[in-house]
């Protein structure tokens, strides 16, 4: 079958005229909510001209009907054929339809009307695995494919995204001009930059994903502890959030929530109150959570953050163990304005973890897959424009630009100090959380790894013994304590019972 019969099983219009003039810059595939509004976003540039293509054909008369009819240098293309004989070449064309098959379909719709040179970029949110095989194969036929992650909404499509482009690198030099003119700027640095080989670029746009999760979780703590904990009014906890916004705190997700939990339904009463408490996830926080282990890498907060979400969707379940499960009663007493500093604190120093647990993720996965990743850049591309984009990214971004090499963010001094500063609220508030019988998974997540990470001697040596005993799984012996009998390094079995034998099982590392 044919690359177009193909295309044409898929519902993808491929026919066209043969006799165009070619005068468009930039190609969009996908009219849906950030379609739109990127298309819209690169046409307000007016050095560049845009052709628009739909699945639907008729959603492409609309748009030009409609979102697009003061713009001169928009039109669109009712086929495949039709929309890449519009663009000049090396073309630039940009996907944003939904991940999987339909990038694939399109792709294949796509081959038939391209030449070597051209440029296919994906701006959906593509697992990463696909973008790396997407990029080997179309290099293959001398196309450049680019996976980049698109953050910031539908709102940062139209105004200014953060963009995380990556893949075949010899596409970055045409198309870095229209990224970096329409993305979100933060101290007049556009929040893109190429981030680095195959599925880099969605890579980054994952992980950010999972400490949006982790982030967003962290908020949902704190407002419980305020809410059952403290006692406050939504309106109360408004004004918290708006003072936090002020400090080291100062974000997107910081201020949406003031904004939240100030909005009254009509009846005069707080909306978030009626809101259902089980919440949704689209897959990409599970992602990072799955590659974290498949990786063996302990980012921990990500992973509350994904089963918090789990735990919410048991709403039924949840209804009948409230009947029957006991659990201690809040009852705040002490100096309210010290405990919300404590609290802010404790939020901060989380914070911190799961950006440091984000960022030895991504550090990992660069040596894992052999990307070359441009740390500082994406700390920059995650400063405006995205969802996790705070004041507080400007930090990292200077921590990385003092120390690419950085290990961990909490061996940067301006990191080392704020942890430590926040430590004795940090842990004031998941005691409280303990006691009161309010649940922080990410708050003592949080708590606990930096515990383990300062730890020199964990008990995982007893786990060691204990795996050797039942299943003569081995152990190394601490470099103090090397002998003839249990060499330095090595594998080492020992018969615990008298009743075993000496043959050991194979090791490897998970």
């Amino acid at each position: 079958m044919t690359e177009k019969a193909v295309a044409r099983l898929a519902g993808i219009n491929v026919g066209g005229p043969a006799c165009i003039s070619p005068s468009g810059d930039f190609g969009l595939i996908g009219l849906a909510v950030m379609g739109q509004n990127l298309l819209l976003n690169v046409a307000d540039h007016k050095e560049f001209n845009v052709v628009a293509f739909n699945r639907t054909v008729a959603k492409v008369d609309r748009f030009m009907e409609n979102e697009a009819k003061d713009f001169k240098n928009v039109e669109g293309a009712h086929s495949i054929e039709e929309f890449v004989l519009k663009l000049k070449k090396p073309r630039r064309i940009m996907l944003l339809v939904m991940a999987g098959k339909p990038v694939d379909d399109f792709i294949s719709a796509l081959l038939p009307f391209v030449e070597k040179g051209d440029i296919i970029i994906d701006g959906g949110n593509s697992h990463f695995p696909d973008t790396n095989r997407r990029t080997r194969s179309l290099a293959e036929k001398g196309i450049r494919f680019v996976g980049t992650g698109v953050s910031g909404g539908e709102e940062g499509a139209r105004y200014g995204p953060s963009l995380m482009p990556g893949g075949n690198e010899e596409a970055w030099p045409y198309i870095k001009d229209i990224f970096q003119s329409i993305a979100a700027k933060s101290d007049g640095e556009p929040c893109c930059d190429w981030v680095g080989d195959e599925g880099a670029g969605h890579y980054v746009k994952m992980v950010h994903n999972g400490i949006e999760y982790g982030d967003m979780q962290l908020i949902c703590e704190a407002y419980d502890i305020m809410k059952r904990g403290v006692g406050l009014s939504e309106k109360e906890m408004a004004d918290v959030f708006a003072e936090w916004n002020k400090g080291v705190l100062d974000s997107f997700l910081i201020e949406i929530t003031r904004d939240v939990l100030r909005f009254d339904d009509d009846d005069g009463k707080p909306l978030v109150q009626k809101i259902l408490d089980s919440a949704g996830q689209k897959g990409t926080g599970k992602w990072t959570a799955i590659n974290a282990l498949d990786l063996g890498m302990p980012v921990t907060l990500i992973g509350e953050a994904v089963f918090a979400r789990c735990l919410s969707s048991l709403k039924q379940e949840r209804g009948r163990a409230a009947k029957v499960l006991a659990g201690p009663s809040p009852k705040f007493e002490g100096d309210k304005k010290k405990f919300l500093a404590d609290l802010e604190q404790a939020l901060y120093a989380s914070k911190i973890i799961s950006y440091a647990q984000g960022f030895m993720l991504i550090q990992n996965a660069a040596k894992e897959y052999k990307w070359k990743l441009n740390k500082p850049s994406i700390a920059l591309m995650w400063r405006g424009g995205c969802i996790i984009r705070s004041v507080f990214l400007k930090d990292i971004t200077s921590a990385y630009r003092k120390n690419p090499d950085l290990e961990n963010l909490l061996f940067d001094d301006f990191f080392n100090k704020a942890i430590h500063t926040a430590q004795d609220g940090w842990r004031d508030i998941v005691s409280k959380g303990a006691l009161w019988g309010i649940p922080t998974p990410a708050f003592s997540t949080a708590l606990s790894w930096y515990d383990g990470y300062r730890t020199k001697d964990l008990p995982a040596n007893l786990l060691q013994a204990q795996r050797d005993y039942f299943g003569a799984h081995t152990f190394k012996i601490k470099p103090e304590y090397a002998s003839e009998k249990y060499p330095e390094g090595k594998d080492n079995h020992v018969n615990w019972t008298g009743r075993g034998g000496d043959v050991s099982a194979s090791t490897y590392q998970a």
